[in-house]
């Protein structure tokens, strides 16, 4: 059963563009639907990490919106930062999925129980990975991906019962 899910964000919950107004403020969008997702992947019980190798408030912002308490920003080393959040919460590399979409992914991808990609990730990964979404990053990728996990774990009535 998938306990913690280990999320990217530029190219996975973004579309991977990254936009700076005149006043040097960075702009990027979050897919909705992604966000139900998480939010409700966490109330139903389970751990969301957000792992990202770049820092940026916008990205804080959004993860305490969705109610994620492990935000890692600024990571060189994403399986180094894997080990010690799975010693940390005493779970298993069985018991984790992960979605990246380039390079710097590669080791923490290779390391989960279940490992996703977006369809527009790098082609190096397309083949490393066990799931690649039919959505684009940023466009309902991560849904895409709980969606599958849930039915995994026998989650999906729970899901559809949060809402109704």
């Amino acid at each position: 059963m998938i306990k913690l899910l280990i999320l990217d964000v530029d190219g996975t919950l973004t579309q991977g563009g990254i936009v700076y107004t005149a006043n040097g403020d960075e702009i990027k969008t979050f897919d909705v639907k992604d966000g139900l997702a998480i939010s409700s992947w966490i109330r139903l019980g389970n751990e969301v990490a957000i792992v990202t190798g770049r820092d940026s408030s916008i990205v804080e912002r959004r993860a305490k919106e969705l109610g994620v308490r492990h935000i890692h920003q600024g990571v060189k080393d994403k399986y180094s930062l894997l080990l010690g959040l799975c010693e940390d919460l005493d779970i298993g590399f069985e018991n984790v999925a992960a979605m990246g979409d380039d390079l710097n992914d590669l080791k923490m991808l290779e390391s989960v129980g279940q490992s996703f990609v977006p369809s527009d990730a790098t082609k190096y990964l397309l083949d490393k990975v066990k799931h690649v979404t039919v959505a684009k990053g940023g466009q309902g990728a991560a849904r895409e991906m709980i969606e599958i996990l849930l039915s995994m774990n026998n989650q999906m009535d729970d899901f559809i019962k949060l809402w109704q």
